[in-house]
């Protein structure tokens, strides 16, 4: 039975990937699990100063999900590539991700070309769900523009290493988007961030969240996580990173089927710290039940 895949000619044991935000830098959950049973490692996203992030509270349960508004907390590009990165490849064999971010092309390509200089980073991921803070505050992931822009100048300072590009789904169109970073030069796609959400404190009259909204992920969006990259599998020919409510090994069958060529679980991590392992174990079984020989025979059937 074939679990394995390639991406962007990097060979992963399976396409199980815990996403950017939720396993931190992949030393948390060493002590929990060998992390090299994982196809890879998202890594928690970068930007090029250390930030503390938004306001508390910035966490707020919901039915089958969470909202978050931590706002990009991290230590900052040169702490990831000086510490978190060499520590993880003691220990990590697999495929590792760096997911950078920035509120400008500048900043963006800043943090990507120190994060392909490192030798320990196989695919590099780009968050454009960032406010632009030169175009007027509109996340870069909500115009088909602004995120050819970013795309662009990443891919010239990658060095040669595979860019994938996370797209928001807060927009009207996703495939527009999509095309728009394939055309740019994207070798891959990532599919999707959260989607804006709000809840309200009914008591205090005021949103939970200090920061009002938040993104939302968690099992209740995996139907609209399938949709979009099922679309975007049908009108773009790079490779997606499929994420989005993805909480079980059956879930991971079904991404595939929809489109996608690794999968990445989320929102779930943080429920149950142990889940990309049982995922790992539990999709041998599924395939067998289904009758699968090959997970990637099924990519894209539907």
């Amino acid at each position: 039975m074939v679990t394995s895949v390639n991406l962007c000619g990097i060979r992963l044991e399976n396409p199980v990937v815990p996403a950017s935000g939720t396993f931190g830098f992949g030393l948390e959950a060493a002590s929990l699990f060998d992390l090299n049973i994982l196809g890879g490692i998202s890594l928690k996203g970068s930007t090029s100063e250390a930030r503390f992030g938004n306001e508390c509270p910035r966490i707020a349960e919901c039915p089958d999900g969470m909202l978050n508004s931590v706002g990009l907390q991290n230590p900052g590009i040169d702490v990831l590539v000086g510490e978190k990165l060499p520590a993880l490849r003691k220990v990590f064999k697999g495929c590792i991700i760096a997911n950078v971010s920035g509120f400008s092309v500048e900043e963006y390509a800043q943090c990507c070309s120190r994060a392909a200089a490192a030798p320990e980073v196989d695919i590099i991921e780009v968050n454009i769900s960032c406010p632009n803070v030169h175009g007027g505050g509109l996340a870069f992931g909500t115009s088909p523009k602004a995120a050819a822009d970013v795309t662009k100048a990443v891919k010239e300072v990658s060095g040669g290493k595979a860019v994938f590009i996370k797209l928001s789904p807060n927009v009207t169109d996703i495939t527009e988007i999509a095309r728009a970073c394939e055309d740019a030069g994207a070798d891959g796609l990532t599919l999707i961030n959260t989607i804006l959400g709000l809840r309200i404190d009914m008591a205090r009259r005021k949103s939970v969240l200090a920061n009002k909204y938040g993104g939302f992920s968690g099992r209740a969006v995996l139907p609209i996580a399938l949709r979009m990259v099922n679309q975007v599998a049908h009108c773009c020919s790079i490779p997606i990173m499929g994420c989005g409510g993805v909480s079980c090994a059956a879930d991971v069958v079904e991404m595939t089927m929809a489109g996608a060529t690794v999968v990445q679980i989320g929102a779930e991590n943080l429920r149950n710290p142990m889940v990309c392992k049982e995922i790992v174990e539990e999709l041998p079984l599924v395939m067998e039940h289904l009758r699968i020989d090959d997970i990637n025979e099924i990519r894209a059937c539907i």
